[in-house]
């Protein structure tokens, strides 16, 4: 058996055939459960695509590198528990593509963010960050609230997260350029909120002659973490 350890001790080629080879055998033993297991991710009420406007908010999120420095998962731990909410279930993101995680957290979480602070709150602090949170050390993004959306590509979004299996019906698609507008307007939501229960139509920027980008990552950060109904669950303390 020594000698046998020898071989890859002394050819580098052995040595890294023999690495590659339990690397793959360590990576099919975890995936190739996930292929078969019908709980690799649970399925729970509630859990929704996003509508037109907050994928384009989301969109937004990702364009200005917010997750490089809030993530969105919270872990099973009391003192992130105490701090953010209930831990993140793995269905809260079986529509991002790519997930929003993260992995560092220069800010705080934000993955039970949506409804914790105003609208009014959300577009000062996009504004100018330190305006309410004086020791903030995040750029502000003013030029969110001047940027108009053009909804015509708004399809084209719904329909290729439809081609990477978020459930988008051909009435979501078809209807995607006047959601998007309709729900940046505090009048003609009903058919935004028929179609994607417990989503917010109002103007989130306090401009109401126009729909912007500050619009849309307004919506995208209050609906986060408000699709599952946790008060279904055992009460937090037990999971501490």
């Amino acid at each position: 058996m020594a000698n046998m350890h020898a071989i890859f001790e002394k050819n580098s080629i052995v040595l890294l055939i023999g690495i590659l080879v339990l690397v793959a055998i360590g990576g099919l033993v975890q995936i190739v459960p996930l292929y078969y297991l019908d709980s690799t991710i649970e399925d729970v009420e509630g859990v929704r695509p996003y509508s037109p406007l907050e994928l384009v908010g989301r969109n937004v999120y990702v364009r200005e590198g917010c997750y490089t420095c809030h993530s969105q998962m919270i872990r099973p731990f009391r003192d992130e528990m105490e701090r953010y909410g209930h831990y993140s279930l793995a269905v809260e993101s079986k529509y991002d593509h790519p997930f929003q995680w993260g992995s560092k957290r220069t800010g705080p979480d934000l993955a039970r963010v949506g409804g914790k602070y105003s609208d009014e709150w959300h577009a000062e602090h996009l504004i100018n960050p330190r305006s309410v949170v004086p020791t903030s050390i995040m750029p502000g993004y003013p030029f969110l609230a001047t940027a108009e959306l053009d909804p015509r590509l708004i399809k084209e979004h719904l329909k290729t997260n439809a081609m990477l299996g978020v459930p988008y019906t051909e009435e979501m698609i078809e209807n995607a350029e006047q959601d998007l507008l309709n729900q940046a307007s505090a009048d003609n939501g009903d058919d935004v909120v028929a179609r994607y229960p417990k989503a917010v139509a109002r103007d989130f920027d306090g401009n109401p002659d126009k729909v912007t980008e500050m619009d849309a990552l307004i919506a995208y950060l209050q609906v986060l973490g408000t699709m599952v109904d946790f008060s279904i669950y055992k009460d937090e303390a037990d999971f501490r």
